[in-house]
């Protein structure tokens, strides 16, 4: 009988937080979440993951982008530098096993600076009106960038996301491609620019697993984010019983 589908879920920070992607992910399927943190010390782990998602949450240490700067507006009190080398550590292992990655917000913007990409450290005041968060996540409009895969999975020009963040995409970093963009210019996705040969990898700057609560529970951009990256899990976990 085939095992269920395991995803590695990186700790988001908070108990709710963590909770709104482990229930987004297994929605009413048999799937089982594995927290991985520094906390669990379970690197080892992550070879076994059918799927991995690098979730959002505090800032990444400048280091990671080249840049000595760590006291820009709305900095962090502190940063998480063993989160930093931790997920660094997984998403390697992610290249190397050939296992399905989705980055949301931090996590996004982490993949970019570890192939050698760059954040804009604060996008700015009037930036911050339409993306930062405050009670709740603000609500704009992406456009979808024709002949990505982010496009094919949305299946429309445009759509409503929600938003909390205050950094941003830079520089792309090496192998990656804008899919997504707001109104503004902010970048809002990533992809491989070519997936021959590579693990599938998607990284988008909205939390699609708290989408419900800004009145978006039945938007594609949470919806069929779900499914393409639980395809790709379930085309890799085929794969690798071939291949075994």
């Amino acid at each position: 009988m085939e095992r269920e589908i395991k995803i590695g879920l990186t700790y988001t920070g908070t108990a709710e937080k963590h909770n709104n992607y482990v229930n987004w992910l297994r929605g009413d399927e048999p799937i089982t979440i594995i927290d991985l943190s520094v906390e669990d010390n379970n690197l080892q782990t992550v070879k076994e993951m059918d799927g991995v998602v690098l979730s959002g949450g505090v800032d990444i240490h400048p280091k990671h982008y080249n840049n000595s700067k760590s006291d820009y507006p709305n900095a962090p009190e502190c940063f998480h530098e063993p989160r930093d080398e931790f997920e660094k550590a997984v998403f390697e292992i992610t290249q190397q096993y050939n296992i399905p990655v989705l980055g949301v917000c931090r996590g996004m913007q982490l993949v970019n600076c570890l192939l050698g990409g760059s954040l804009t450290q604060d996008i700015g005041e009037d930036a911050n009106s339409i993306h930062r968060f405050e009670e709740i996540d603000k609500v704009h409009t992406v456009k979808l960038l024709p002949g990505t895969i982010l496009r094919n999975i949305i299946k429309t020009d445009s759509t409503l996301t929600n938003s909390a963040h205050h950094q941003s995409i830079d520089m792309t970093g090496k192998g990656l491609k804008i899919n997504a963009l707001s109104d503004d210019g902010i970048i809002e996705g990533i992809e491989w620019a070519d997936d021959a040969r590579r693990p599938f990898f998607l990284g988008v700057q909205w939390h699609p697993e708290r989408m419900f609560k800004s009145g978006l529970g039945e938007s594609p951009a949470t919806i069929s984010i779900r499914t393409r990256f639980l395809d790709e899990i379930k085309k890799f976990k085929k794969t690798s019983h071939e291949n075994n």
